[in-house]
């Protein structure tokens, strides 16, 4: 890496980002508007330097993704996303009687693949002891020496079985542990991540264990996996008195290697009539609908609870939110519903939407589109990179995204990533 006098450093940051993004970035905690300039900062002592940002990479692969999406082990390195790899995220692993349990076993470890559809142009015997998507990460890895697998536990409908696993932290690592490192896969994996949304809060469903219950399990989780991996998805809530301020992720981040805050979703049409709002956006905006539901916002909040940011990874989507029935090429317009999705109302994969409604503006960091009636918001390459630029400035420690089967065919958003 280039060494850049600091001054240097922070015009070319502030450059690249206002250039992309419209953003100016600050290097405090605070988040600044869309297109806005604080006064002061023209005249304000040079920031002290930014501490160097990682370079982890963390994709998601889901196991569902083999069925309609059709989207295999295999594409991973046929799409070029796998060179750029540092980490897969393998979701989901269940959460039930207060044990880590197998989420779907056909597709983790049975499927049979034929030669065309393997990583390495081999079939599956049908006498073979490991298959499915565990048999073909296993192939990948061999490609990727360097590649490192993490099997992901919860996610937003399997999150109802935490409550009951914290109640025996040394238990629920324990089996967590035993699974993970099944002979049968043992080789495949590398450690293991955390997917409770949320704990002390509410997602899919509330959980009341209290504000210690999260970093008791973590504690559990780090005694039980030793150096192996343990990182843990969490909330990007940074709302005064939201899903931050619930549980003590600080306490827990001593146990964990990383955080991936999920820097996305903030807003979608689960409000159906809106306001319309891009649901990853960088920074705040004039007109945001809550204040605290941005990137910078956690971030901040999350440094601010003395959390090193280098345990902190930035969060991207792979795909788009989107309402039908506006009228209204900005932000804020009213909607009659969610806009129609190929697997789900209101979400559409970047590999589509960057053909069936072009981005056509940005703001708050991130691209929207405005076609026919439907409002979509997604990111692009070109907002990519200045969130790559907020990465680097914060000294974050990489970048993880959801998830690989919303990317092009050969991997235009893994690409714009550095």
């Amino acid at each position: 890496m280039l060494r850049l006098h600091r001054a240097r450093f922070r015009a070319l940051v502030a450059a690249t980002c206002t250039a992309v993004l419209g953003v100016t970035l600050l290097s405090g905690a605070g988040s600044a508007s869309a297109g806005e300039t604080p006064a002061s900062d023209t005249t304000a002592a040079a920031p002290a330097p930014a501490a160097a940002a990682g370079d982890k990479v963390v994709g998601y692969f889901t196991n569902w993704g083999v069925y309609d999406r059709n989207y295999h082990v295999k594409n991973i390195e046929t799409s070029g996303s796998a060179a750029k790899l540092t980490h897969i995220n393998y979701a989901f692993g269940n959460v039930a009687g207060g044990k880590c349990t197998i989420g779907d076993s056909f597709a983790d470890y049975e499927k049979a693949y034929t030669a065309d559809q393997s990583v390495d142009g081999t079939a599956d015997a049908w006498d073979q002891p490991l298959r499915g998507n565990f048999n073909q990460l296993r192939k990948l890895k061999k490609l990727h020496p360097g590649l490192k697998v993490v099997w992901s536990f919860g996610g937003w409908s399997w999150s109802g079985g935490f409550t009951e696993a914290a109640k025996n932290p040394a238990a629920f690592a324990k089996s967590c542990h035993d699974l993970v490192e099944d002979p049968r896969w043992a080789d495949v994996f590398d450690g293991i991540d955390i997917d409770w949304e949320y704990p002390n809060a509410c997602g899919l469903t509330c959980d009341t264990s209290g504000r210690d219950a999260f970093k008791n399990v973590m504690s559990a989780m780090r005694t039980a996996f030793g150096s192996d991996l343990v990182t843990a998805a969490i909330t990007a809530d940074g709302s005064d008195g939201g899903k931050i301020d619930a549980t003590d992720y600080a306490g827990a981040a001593q146990y964990l290697d990383w955080y991936n805050p999920m820097t996305y979703d903030f807003f979608g049409a689960f409000a159906a009539q809106g306001p319309t709002a891009p649901h990853s956006p960088l920074t705040s905006y004039e007109g945001i609908p809550t204040e605290g539901f941005n990137t910078d916002a956690a971030i901040s909040k999350l440094k601010g609870l003395g959390i090193p940011s280098e345990k902190l990874l930035l969060g991207i989507g792979f795909y788009g939110r989107g309402w039908s029935g506006v009228t209204q090429k900005e932000p804020g317009g009213t909607a009659t519903g969610a806009a129609p999705g190929k697997y789900e109302a209101g979400i559409e994969d970047y590999k589509i939407l960057k053909n069936s409604c072009p981005a056509n503006g940005t703001v708050a960091g991130t691209a929207y589109a405005f076609c026919g009636g439907q409002w979509w918001s997604y990111d692009t390459p070109a907002t990519i990179a200045g969130k790559m630029a907020y990465k680097n400035q914060q000294g974050l420690g990489g970048t993880f995204f959801w998830e690989l089967s919303g990317d092009t065919g050969d991997g235009e958003l893994i690409k714009s990533i550095d």
